[in-house]
């Protein structure tokens, strides 16, 4: 897909991982509408640094685990670019829920995030990324997809789950939408993270040193424009899904 003209939606658009692949999307030529729920100041400086790309951006708030909010999301989107091609699912919410602290209430929230919220954002917009023939879907996963992070039970159960709905919607949505997702390793550190625990990430890795965002970001392109892959998961990782065998 010559993304030039075309039209991508990033959920979670505002800030981290989310904001790299906003920006790749922009310097690929493609017009961005971010999605963002609590970053609304993030969210405005993510859409001055696309439109000083040259491109088109607009940020809008929506709870992507809501159906209504969701559909209205895509329906602005459509509304004020004129079209929708790519729909990147990266809102997520990581959060550390310990086996003995783990409620219904947490459980509900962190999967309903990572996994029933791409679903949503999907169904929305299936229609409109069908229309041309060649649209994408691209989610964004993680290593606990495939061997579960110890105490992050919801979160490793939902992306594991988003791996298995990337395939059913590859499935469902050929030929006209490919579908599929990134698995991305240590590359943006989360804020709480020590000294120590960079260096043990690290160590982790084949490569033996973190990625960058830009990284995922460079990924997420690469598989928007592809025109002959579908209902994979690619890891951008620095192997370290090999290291932990």
């Amino acid at each position: 897909m010559d993304l030039n003209g075309k039209v991508a939606l990033v959920t979670g658009g505002a800030v981290r991982v989310g904001k790299a692949i906003a920006l790749a999307l922009a310097q690929a030529d493609a017009d961005v509408a971010i999605n963002y729920h609590s970053s609304a100041d993030a969210a405005v400086t993510t859409i001055a640094e696309i439109e000083a790309l040259g491109r088109r951006g607009i940020a809008i708030r929506a709870d992507v685990a809501q159906g209504a909010q969701v559909q209205a999301l895509v329906d602005e989107v459509t509304g004020r670019l004129g079209r929708l091609d790519v729909l990147v699912n990266s809102a997520s919410l990581w959060r550390k829920t310990p086996w003995a602290e783990l409620d219904e209430g947490a459980w509900d929230q962190l999967v309903d995030i990572a996994l029933k919220g791409p679903f949503l954002c999907a169904r929305a917009a299936a229609p409109h990324l069908t229309r041309h023939g060649d649209g994408a879907i691209i989610n964004i996963v993680d290593l606990s997809a495939f061997i579960p992070f110890s105490g992050y039970m919801p979160h490793s159960a939902a992306k594991a789950g988003l791996v298995n709905l990337t395939y059913s919607l590859a499935m469902e949505l050929a030929p006209a939408v490919r579908v599929n997702a990134i698995a991305p390793g240590p590359v943006l550190p989360p804020p709480d993270y020590t000294e120590k625990q960079m260096e043990a990430a690290a160590r982790r890795t084949l490569i033996g040193r973190w990625g960058a965002a830009e990284d995922v970001a460079d990924a997420v392109v690469f598989l928007a424009r592809a025109p002959y892959i579908t209902g994979v998961v690619l890891p951008v990782d620095g192997g370290e899904r090999l290291a932990r065998r």
